[in-house]
């Protein structure tokens, strides 16, 4: 899919990997496109924003929901994704997938932070975690909402527009909050 604005001139918007644990460390080639279609997904979206502004997108997994640093603004959607469990390779869909944002603007440099909520497999024994698998369409929507919200939040603009809504999913089993970590730190809604 092609973006009408991805041949306007801009400086290009940067990827950086916070610091993380030694154990966080084994991101999969899955989990790098992931993060790499993500940002090259962000970057055509925020080429809408302010020009001489230099924005970066950053994955960091201990964003506390509801808790933005001082200075930061705070943005959490619901999208839809699969799941997959590394133990049993069982699949799953969900269209209760939190993704929570923080964003800042500071002196012409932005910063957006990203937080994927996991789910784990209600089939086996102690499951792990597991990280979302969102579709480009639906990653596509968040990143087009997301620039909505940094328009509002750091740009001060008042749209006066709602949100796009994401691409559900067929769903046949309710959501289980015992498996779900946003439920989990009670900020997924059922």
């Amino acid at each position: 899919m092609k973006h009408p604005l991805v041949d306007k001139p801009r400086s290009a918007v940067r990827v950086l990997f916070p610091l993380q644990s030694p154990a966080s460390l084994t991101l999969t080639n899955t989990d790098r496109m992931a993060e790499a279609e993500w940002t090259s997904i962000f970057q055509i979206q925020a080429n809408s924003l302010k020009e001489e502004d230099s924005w970066c997108l950053e994955f960091d997994n201990s964003l506390v929901p509801n808790s933005p640093k001082r200075g930061w603004e705070e943005y959490i959607r619901k999208t839809a994704a699969q799941f997959r469990c590394s133990k049993c390779q069982r699949t799953w869909p969900s269209n209760k997938v939190i993704v929570v944002f923080h964003m800042q603007l500071t002196d012409g440099q932005g910063v957006v932070k990203v937080r994927r909520f996991r789910q784990n497999c209600k089939r086996c024994d102690k499951a792990p975690m597991e990280k979302p698998s969102i579709e480009s369409e639906n990653i596509d929507i968040l990143m087009e909402n997301l620039v909505e919200k940094i328009r509002e939040k750091c740009y001060h603009e008042d749209l006066g527009r709602g949100y796009k809504p994401f691409t559900r999913l067929e769903v046949n089993n309710p959501h289980e909050p015992s498996h779900c970590e946003a439920c989990q730190q009670g900020i997924c809604t059922q």
